[in-house]
């Protein structure tokens, strides 16, 4: 078995880091094995043509997440082949490889970008540069920051979001039997919004969820379990 080298995230600083580059997108090799991805709200109407919205429970918090689904066994993804990712739509938590927002020391309420530095995106031949030769950020640096930023208060709102669903008793446990080809696979674990539950909301919460912003993501949910078929497909053929 091959040992997968755990990341070693580091803060960002222009005296350490001044000759690094990033290759956007280079490699899918963090993620090849990853068959499912944490998804924010905001990306669910986008995900739902390719992939199939789920939700997960942490066993130990009792919390729930939203993730798409890359694969349907633990350990491949059948949307990385090689360098390549077979897919229109990559999920920003793969987009923003290789740079994480992290607590910036014991203040873990202060943010700092931090950098994934063992990524094999990162190196000093070739892709964009994150600093000037003044030691200045550069624009792809604060592009980059800029969509985490955007990515964390996308990944609040997707927090509050979930909690109103499992508050409202909207998520229900599923077991999904899928025919890829001659093989049969059975999904556990996995959890979906109740159609029927979703029915039955009073006048007043379905406003409350207009007016917040939650039917887009929700039907955008709804909609991605025809996704399943897809996986299907190209797990008979992978």
């Amino acid at each position: 078995m091959t040992n997968v080298e755990a990341p070693k995230i580091v803060p960002l600083r222009s005296d350490v880091h001044g000759k690094l580059k990033v290759r956007e997108l280079g490699t899918f090799e963090h993620v090849k094995n990853a068959h499912m991805l944490p998804v924010t709200a905001h990306e669910f109407a986008r995900l739902s043509a390719e992939y199939p919205i789920v939700f997960v429970k942490n066993s130990d918090t009792g919390q729930f997440q939203s993730v798409a689904l890359m694969g349907l066994k633990v350990g491949e993804n059948l949307f990385v082949d090689g360098d390549k990712w077979n897919g229109v739509f990559v999920p920003g938590a793969v987009r923003n490889h290789p740079f994480v927002l992290a607590p910036a020391g014991e203040n873990k309420d202060r943010l700092m970008v931090g950098l994934i530095e063992n990524s094999p995106v990162v190196g000093e031949a070739e892709g964009n540069a994150l600093f000037t030769e003044s030691g200045e950020e550069s624009e792809y640096l604060k592009a980059k920051k800029e969509a985490l930023v955007g990515y964390l208060e996308s990944d609040q709102m997707t927090k509050a979001f979930i909690t109103i669903l499992a508050e409202k008793d909207l998520l229900t446990t599923q077991n999904v039997a899928i025919n890829a080809g001659e093989e049969k696979i059975n999904l556990s674990g996995i959890y979906m919004v109740d159609e029927k539950k979703l029915g039955e909301l009073s006048e007043e919460d379905f406003a409350d969820f207009r007016k917040r912003g939650f039917l887009a993501p929700l039907y955008a949910q709804l909609g991605s379990l025809h996704q399943f078929s897809r996986l299907a497909k190209m797990q008979a053929s992978a």
